[in-house]
């Protein structure tokens, strides 16, 4: 590589061969200015906008610090699953063969699976600090050998809701020896809180953060993940004959995924991503622009390159991890003053990320019902699904009162049945709550179907446990709140 490439940094051949497959021949702006004092373990804050390369840019500093050796030397607290998923196969490839193990920690997966993973052995974590915090509480995740601590969106993780949790995570790491802050804003509040973790960081603020807000018509429908697809349909069923719709989903996989159940559902859609080849995309993007086919689902890289006039309708079928990528996102509709309108899909774990699109760019994306039934279709095209997601706390956990009170049983005598009867292991058994007229568990949702049909069929001394599930509130967002 020339000079004028990564090879001006200190980085190692596996990381440079990486770069090199990957076709990165000249590094970003913000990976220019940041590497040289990353790569020499100085403290950073990097402001850069989305699409800039931030996660190489802390993520080449991390592999080069930490070897492989099946303890953690490293992590990266990022605010969403999603966004924790982008990082963490970002730096797989990005270490090239070095061989370290870089795990995801993050809330909505297997509890058991996942602490068998960290018990195994892991190099660098990457997650979100409602699970890290759960984990490393059980035991699952020492954080005591940590030598690089990073934050990626800084401006959401140092905000309300996150700050307590960033610093208890950041007290249980008294060893590490760089701190690195990576954001598309810093708000001045966030640099005041950022003091307290960083030793005199080198700042570096690259690019301008204006965008254009489009005039359209935009709205949130609350849904569960598990019903996303039954709402998208009832949004299908409102097209008109020339109509276009663009949905974005925030991986390849789950645009290709979308695309087989839509097809089942007899709507058609073809998916446009990263790994589809320049010329069938090309091909894809034409037919789409000459109305040969009305949907379209894409992912944010792929949708760089989308400039039709003619879209009617866009879904965000996942919230977009960046805020900005919200308002370009919805720009794709509304062109030439045309009408348009924004749907989007909000799960009870997305509702922070709207308030905080919302607030960003002060816009109005109020809640609305999904549209009704058009008058010549008598039943959804998707059934609506139960979905124990709707009803879960931030945790993931699902509440279920039964007909037993302290007169009947224990706290460790109803734990030890649950976990024998309905094979339940104890990560996803919560609070137990036995009082005077009933009893109210906590089950994680992965578990809460059949734990509430094992209740249904079976008795306690010969009297029936007349399960009933029971609603939980939203959480507000404050400084006691974690969220996973």
């Amino acid at each position: 590589m020339e000079k004028t490439g990564f090879s001006r940094f200190e980085i190692s051949i596996s990381v440079l061969n990486a770069l090199n497959k990957k076709g990165w021949e000249k590094p970003t702006e913000i990976q220019r200015e940041t590497l040289p004092s990353a790569l020499r373990g100085k403290d950073i804050i990097g402001q850069a906008q989305t699409g800039s390369g931030k996660t190489a840019a802390f993520g080449i500093p991390i592999i080069e610090a930490t070897n492989p050796k099946k303890v953690v030397q490293a992590i990266v607290l990022c605010p969403t699953r999603e966004l924790a998923i982008q990082v963490a196969e970002e730096m797989n490839w990005l270490q090239g063969d070095k061989g370290l193990i870089i795990e995801n920690v993050y809330g909505g997966t297997d509890l058991e699976r996942q602490a068998k993973k960290l018990e195994a052995g892991v190099d660098v974590v990457v997650g979100t600090p409602g699970r890290v915090i759960d984990m490393a509480k059980r035991g699952h995740l020492p954080l005591s050998k940590i030598k690089t601590f990073c934050l990626d969106e800084a401006d959401r993780m140092l905000d309300m809701g996150f700050f307590p949790d960033v610093t208890w995570i950041f007290e249980q790491a008294p060893n590490r020896e760089q701190t690195m802050l990576f954001s598309a804003t810093f708000p001045q509040e966030v640099l005041d809180a950022s003091e307290e973790l960083m030793n005199e960081p080198e700042q570096v603020f690259t690019g301008g953060t204006e965008i254009e807000i489009p005039a359209i018509e935009q709205k949130h429908i609350r849904v569960g993940r598990g019903n996303k697809l039954w709402a998208l349909g009832r949004i299908l069923l409102t097209l008109n004959e020339n109509d276009q719709m663009l949905i974005f989903t925030n991986t390849k996989r789950m645009a290709d995924l979308l695309v087989e159940r839509l097809a089942k559902h007899r709507f058609d859609g073809i998916a446009l991503h990263g790994e589809i080849p320049q010329k069938k995309r090309e091909r894809i993007l034409t037919d789409f622009r000459n109305g040969i086919f009305s949907t379209l689902v894409a992912t944010d890289v792929a949708a760089r390159g989308i400039d039709i006039d003619t879209i009617t309708h866009v879904v965000n079928y996942d919230l977009p991890v960046e805020t900005e990528s919200y308002v370009h996102r919805i720009g794709r509709t509304g062109r030439m003053g045309r009408s348009g309108v924004a749907w989007s899909l909000v799960s009870s774990e997305d509702a922070p990320q709207l308030d905080r699109i919302s607030s960003t760019w002060n816009l109005s994306i109020p809640k609305s019902e999904p549209p009704d039934l058009p008058d010549n279709v008598d039943r959804d095209p998707v059934r609506r699904r139960e979905d124990w997601g709707e009803i879960s706390d931030p945790f993931g956990m699902v509440r279920i009162e039964i007909s037993l009170t302290k007169r009947e049983i224990s706290k460790r005598e109803l734990a030890e049945w649950l976990r024998k009867e309905a094979k339940i292991p104890e990560l996803a058994i919560g609070n137990i709550s036995i009082g005077n007229a009933s009893t109210i568990i906590e089950i994680h949702v992965e578990k809460a179907g059949t734990t509430m049909e094992l209740l249904k069929r079976r008795q306690w001394n010969g009297s029936n446990l007349n399960p009933a599930l029971l609603e939980r509130p939203a959480v507000a967002l404050n400084r006691n709140s974690q969220l996973v």
